[in-house]
């Protein structure tokens, strides 16, 4: 196999792609808008000139959509098609068990992956790396206050070190996936339970307050996401207050070969 690029080479989960691709003798190169290191390669979604040599001898994509674009297909289609004009032949593609191909805006990208001769749709659920880092409910985890608009909703938790373990099969076996992925946890949980969890680890409060959609996207935006973008994280919540993500699957060990991580088990090892 050729160079695997992987986009968001640094991120959350394509950091973990990257090791994993390496770790199993595969070369990838982490695109990232600031290039700086070896073995990565300066990729801007905006500059198309930097797509050319991004994909310059790459056999496979790990493919994220830009970073707070509701609408991202205008950005995605032309590196697609440039990717595969160079000799692409599988792309996988992180989106959302939230997404389906008739969601407006993002379930686009479904439909442009499936266009390529060998691809995969992961669709995790929510990470467990929320509740670490700079996202707004690792703050929350800080500040003794989760605030989400998902009610008593459930959400079966996985973690970003899975989610790369099946990207690598799916970018590297040899026989293409051509399916999607939905990947969870192996318990679903309410953002309440998940806060108990994390209070008892850290032995201190630690509780879930949920709003209305209208004042969580309200909420988004203050914490510098575009308008719009927030108005889709916003009703994601809403459909997990409605169950949408009550659910588990056993998809992380049936690529993988084991088990799925479980919430327990990243708190205690990952939240300080």
């Amino acid at each position: 196999m050729a160079d695997v690029l992987v986009l968001g080479g640094t991120g959350t989960t394509g950091r973990r792609v990257v090791t994993g691709l390496r770790d199993a003798g595969f070369t990838a190169r982490a695109a990232t808008r600031k290039a700086a290191e070896a073995g990565e390669v300066r990729f801007d979604w905006t500059d198309r000139a930097t797509h050319a040599e991004a994909v310059r001898g790459v056999s496979a994509v790990y493919l994220l959509a830009p970073i707070g674009e509701a609408e991202p297909a205008p950005l995605v289609e032309p590196f697609l098609a440039d990717a595969l004009t160079a000799g692409v032949r599988r792309v996988v593609l992180l989106s959302s068990s939230a997404v389906t191909p008739d969601t407006p805006g993002l379930g686009d990208l479904q439909r442009l992956v499936r266009a390529a001769p060998e691809w995969a749709v992961l669709k995790p659920s929510w990470f467990m790396q929320n509740f670490t880092g700079e996202h707004l409910v690792a703050q929350g985890v800080r500040d003794g206050e989760i605030v989400t608009a998902t009610g008593d909703g459930r959400v079966a938790f996985v973690d970003a070190g899975d989610i790369a373990a099946v990207a690598v099969r799916a970018l590297t076996d040899s026989v293409p996936h051509n399916t999607e992925h939905v990947l969870t946890g192996p318990a679903a949980l309410s953002y309440a339970e998940a806060a108990a969890i994390v209070a008892a680890h850290l032995g201190r409060p630690v509780r879930h307050r949920t709003v209305g959609t209208a004042e969580f996207a309200a909420r988004l935006a203050a914490s510098g996401l575009p308008a719009g973008f927030a108005g889709v994280l916003a009703a994601l919540d809403e459909d997990i207050r409605r169950g949408t993500e009550d659910r588990v699957t056993p998809a992380v060990e049936q690529v993988t070969g084991r088990p799925a991580r479980s919430f327990e088990t990243f708190v205690r090892e990952e939240i300080r």
